[in-house]
């Protein structure tokens, strides 16, 4: 491996594996790596969201376009058996399968990371960002396969306007925050730093937490379900089911706190479920902490405030 022919291994505790055609959250990544003991032998890395992707390659190996990393020791060990390696494993045509095999050999499995995302998916992936797993955002691979993740704007702007929100805290990166306003009968998901829902009636949480499927298979071949490594809803027009969606707009950071704003995207088209509707909200903001969040126990809890002006609603996190 060239890196250890070429670098200074005095301080190196990590190597990082990944696609230029990725986002990384470096922050998360550094805040995941610290939570494992870099002299033991590690192989860290992301499955893909698509079943036979695994199934075609392996549920053990860490995905390299999303990115995969590995301990110091366990870098070592691969880089001293490397040639003899290859060399078993020659007929093979996956570089991402070959490593898995190799450090397989070594004694190493995988240790998923739910926060990798190969995006081994089409179409419109907003229904897969807004209910991400309660665990840091790591990577996003597959940027150029899917739909610009923002309305209005193109790929390299979507982009850009997501890292507006993660420079200003990436520890709650989509981070989803689920909350009741019992008056009106409502429920509120918010996926940080990208989108915020309003359910006209009173969800579970546990349903909340499974992606609407707005996204198509990565594999265009008809297939029987399961196509994914995650429970899915199928996106609805009934009143009672069919979300209200925003999208971020802004983001300011203080010493008192973040404030982000997400607007509508357009409107939903379909009559109320009950007695309230939401129709009139056109904004919704959200007040988190500026303190960064070090744990992930549990979701964050929150409070909500509908404005007097009705217009625009207000979560404060804690």
């Amino acid at each position: 491996m060239e890196v250890f022919r070429e670098t200074d291994h005095e301080n190196l505790r990590w190597v990082v594996m990944g696609d230029d055609d990725s986002v990384f959250f470096v922050d998360n990544i550094v805040d995941v790596l610290g939570q494992y003991d870099h002299t033991k032998y590690y192989y860290l890395g992301g499955q893909s969201e698509f079943v036979m992707s695994n199934y075609w390659f392996s549920f053990n190996q860490g995905f390299g376009g999303a990115g995969f990393m590995l301990s110091y020791p366990l870098a070592k060990a691969l880089s001293e058996d490397m040639e003899s390696c290859l060399r078993r494993y020659a007929k093979w045509i996956s570089a991402d399968q070959i490593t898995m095999a190799c450090i397989a050999d070594i004694g190493v499995n995988l240790s998923p990371q739910k926060g990798i995302h190969q995006i081994d998916l089409h179409g419109d992936i907003s229904g897969f960002l807004s209910s991400h797993p309660k665990f840091p955002l790591m990577s996003l691979h597959h940027f150029d396969m899917v739909k610009p993740i923002f309305p209005s704007m193109d790929r390299f702007e979507s982009t850009r306007h997501l890292m507006k929100a993660a420079a200003a805290d990436q520890s709650r990166m989509l981070q989803q925050t689920i909350c009741h306003h019992r008056q009106s009968s409502w429920s509120f998901s918010v996926s940080w730093g990208y989108s915020a829902q309003i359910y006209e009636k009173i969800m579970p949480r546990s349903y909340l937490q499974m992606p609407i499927e707005t996204f198509k298979a990565w594999s265009s071949t008809p297939r029987p379900r399961p196509h994914y490594m995650f429970n899915t809803r199928l996106p609805s027009n009934g009143s009672c089911e069919a979300p209200h969606v925003f999208f971020f707009q802004r983001v300011e950071k203080s010493s008192t706190g973040i404030l982000t704003t997400y607007s509508r995207a357009a409107p939903r088209g379909l009559p109320p479920c009950g007695n309230h509707t939401a129709d009139f909200v056109s904004e919704i903001h959200v007040f988190t902490p500026s303190t960064k969040r070090k744990e992930m126990d549990r979701c964050e809890c929150c409070d909500l405030v509908l404005t007097a002006a009705r217009q625009s609603s207000n979560l404060g996190n804690a």
